[in-house]
């Protein structure tokens, strides 16, 4: 009788043990099918992203050049008009992420910033000049600069930043939809991304 009472219980250890060995092993998979899902996602949000926006000034140079103690005077000027192309560009390949399957957790570690580039195409109009005083490299580069530094606060106070960033956000809350929806847990700058709390560049 006890021989048929210890085998029972042998045989019941033995099924247990299995069915458990068999549970960890199906969890141990589903990890790492998981692992690999999001490390997908995040490989396909790696990507370039291209915000575009057109702009456009018109303003008057001048320059004058006192001769003679100022008696006489030599002015230039123009009309300048700009019709410039920006664009506001993140390269989501260089985000940096760390997947822990411990704590189920990624941690998007590093997120580049915008780089940003502009294209103007400077017309001159109404080119006044004195033979004293003529238009040169000097002034050119002055117009560009001019140009160029009023476009970047133009762009920085428009909606190409907001439209840039909007766009960003967009991607890597894909990767914040998978991870809530396997139940693990989206980092960023050690603080936990919901619903609640949305990822901020």
């Amino acid at each position: 009788m006890r021989n048929i009472l210890f085998g029972a219980i042998l045989t019941l250890l033995i099924v247990f043990g299995l069915r458990y060995c068999e549970h960890t092993q199906n969890e141990k998979e589903q990890l790492r099918a998981n692992t690999a899902l999001i490390e997908k996602q995040i490989k396909n949000v790696g990507k370039l992203i291209v915000t575009e926006g057109n702009y456009a000034q018109v303003f008057t140079y001048e320059d004058s050049k006192k001769f003679y103690v100022d008696v006489l005077s030599a002015t230039k000027k123009a009309l300048v008009i700009v019709n410039a192309e920006a664009t506001i560009a993140y390269d989501l390949s260089k985000v940096t992420t760390e997947i822990d399957e411990v704590t189920k957790t990624v941690s998007i570690t590093y997120i580049p910033e915008p780089e940003l580039k502009i294209n103007p195409n400077i017309e001159y109009y109404d080119v006044q000049q004195d033979y004293l005083n003529q238009f040169n490299a000097r002034d050119y580069n002055i117009i560009k600069s001019r140009v160029q530094k009023g476009l970047e606060k133009e762009i920085k106070n428009s909606t190409l930043y907001t439209n840039a960033q909007n766009r960003l956000i967009s991607e890597l809350s894909k990767i914040y939809l998978l991870t809530s929806s396997l139940e693990w847990t989206l980092e960023y700058n050690g603080n936990i991304i919901d619903e609640a709390h949305p990822i901020k560049p």
